[in-house]
């Protein structure tokens, strides 16, 4: 059974489109082809926020709604979702609570990224309508302006539930009715649509992914598109066939156990971030500064494993929890531990028509974890430097340390001569002043626009006694107040 034709709600009338490229943005179908203008460009890579719209989609927890950034998100992702732009707020000639708290705590002057601004307190009040100032500036991380400030922008968002409730909201009013539509249409056939920049292919399911994978092995896949999206925008690169990944539920679970985290590939960050902070709270305040909001609601971890990238969030971070990478490639399945994946700056051990299908986190007990990422701004901005520790303390003595950084080589790597001056030494910062000598051994670090070698290594060597001052007893302030990595 096959599809030809990709279906969606926007603003709650369903669309069909049969004519659809891989690399057909939502934005400009918003804009040329719908004349949907609110909705505005500004950067074209997921950055800036001006594009910001609500995708919802159902799932294993019902009707979910997000924030999406429309600018990166690609056409055939949108199958089976409810689209919802600023245009759909106002009612009867009257403002949105959102709008009107924007309009009288003057959180606009030019007005180019209100709308964006927005849509993206729109999904936090329909989440969470008492928000801490805290949550707002969460919200607000994929958001740039570059008039007002954002203090008035942030008293709006304080003062939106004064204006109105969610409960009168269109969205909760006609819930069932969009939750009716979207039900029609999960059909669970593979969709093939085609366009002048080529074919998309929806899988029917995991096992269908297999077949296509199988059937396409040098085909892009694209989970949740937020570096993908880039390869069509700035780069202007060919993408097609491409295999979407999205609306495949069989890649969306999230499995605990006694012994271990397993989180399906196309789990977003956003989604997995409530289970790896449970299992592993350090990871809280660095899972809040990969990317922005917007981003996290899109990207997936699968995702950022199998692009590679050297400067990635999730993979030191991962690597120091000692994680299990899941591989498929027809109906076989095989296991790589993830600081082996990494090959080369560009190369995985991932061979055509093989794909991620999750990656395993051992649960340990005990053991002093820390999360580190530094980059030129705190919120929304790629690493210059990822590090992860994950040390084992026994009767004073270090007993075990993983040990991984990103932004230090080719690829995300354990600093094994660093681990092994700490493994048998004393935990006391020389030891860790030590390990911290060793590291170039471990790593040659570029210079490049985010930072230079020798900074790279500066900073890494640093975070050791950081590590060791925030696992020890001391009366000195690690960190200052409100202060970013």
């Amino acid at each position: 059974m096959q599809r030809n034709e990709i279906r969606f709600l926007l603003n709650g009338v369903l669309q069909h489109a049969a004519t659809v490229s891989p690399s057909d943005t939502l934005l400009d179908y918003l804009r040329l082809e719908k004349r949907l203008t609110g909705t505005k460009e500004g950067c074209a890579e997921g950055d800036c926020g001006a594009c910001t719209v609500l995708v919802g989609q159902l799932g294993a927890s019902g009707l979910q709604y997000q924030a999406v950034n429309a600018c990166i998100r690609l056409m055939p992702s949108l199958d089976g979702c409810h689209v919802v732009t600023v245009e759909h707020l106002a009612r009867g000639g009257q403002l949105h609570p959102v709008q009107q708290a924007m309009v009288e705590h003057h959180g606009s002057q030019c007005g180019f990224c209100t709308p964006g601004i927005v849509m993206a307190l729109y999904a936090l009040w329909m989440e969470n309508p008492s928000p801490t100032e805290t949550q707002i500036e969460v919200a607000l991380q994929g958001n740039l302006c570059r008039c007002t400030g954002y203090q008035p922008i942030i008293n709006a968002a304080l003062a939106v539930a004064s204006y109105g409730s969610p409960a009168a909201d269109i969205l909760v009013a006609e819930r069932e009715k969009v939750i009716s539509a979207l039900a029609a249409l999960q059909d669970h056939q593979r969709v093939v649509v085609s366009g002048e920049g080529g074919t998309a292919i929806l899988p029917a399911d995991v096992d269908d992914l297999a077949d296509v994978l199988l059937a396409h092995p040098k085909a892009t896949i694209v989970a949740g598109a937020t570096d993908v999206g880039l390869w069509v925008t700035k780069f202007l690169r060919p993408i097609s066939p491409a295999v979407f990944l999205g609306h495949i539920d069989g890649l969306k679970a999230i499995t605990q156990t006694d012994t271990a985290l397993t989180l399906g590939a196309g789990v977003s960050y956003t989604q997995a971030q409530p289970a790896l902070v449970a299992a592993y709270p350090h990871l809280g305040p660095f899972w809040d500064r990969i990317a922005g909001w917007q981003v996290r609601n899109m990207g997936t971890v699968g995702g950022n494993i199998a692009n590679g990238s050297p400067i990635g969030d999730t993979p030191p971070v991962l690597i120091a929890l000692g994680a299990v990478l899941i591989l498929r490639k027809g109906r076989d399945e095989r296991e790589v531990p993830l600081e082996d994946f990494f090959i080369d700056y560009g190369k995985q051990d991932r061979t055509e028509g093989e794909f991620v299908l999750g990656v395993r986190i051992p649960v340990t007990a005990g053991g002093l974890h820390a999360a580190y990422k530094i980059s030129k701004r705190r919120d929304e901005d790629i690493s210059s430097v990822c590090a992860a520790f994950n040390v084992t303390v026994t009767e004073g003595r270090i007993t075990a340390a993983r040990i991984a950084f990103g932004g230090m080589a080719a690829t995300p790597k354990r600093a094994a001569s660093a681990e092994a001056a700490l493994v048998g030494a004393p935990f006391t910062g020389e030891s860790f002043a030590a390990a911290a000598l060793a590291l170039p051994q471990d790593f040659t670090p570029l210079s490049d626009w985010r930072a230079t070698a020798d900074y790279r290594m500066l900073v890494a060597q640093n975070l050791f006694r950081r590590f060791y001052l925030e696992n020890s007893e001391t009366a000195q302030p690690v960190r200052l107040q409100g202060a970013g990595a």
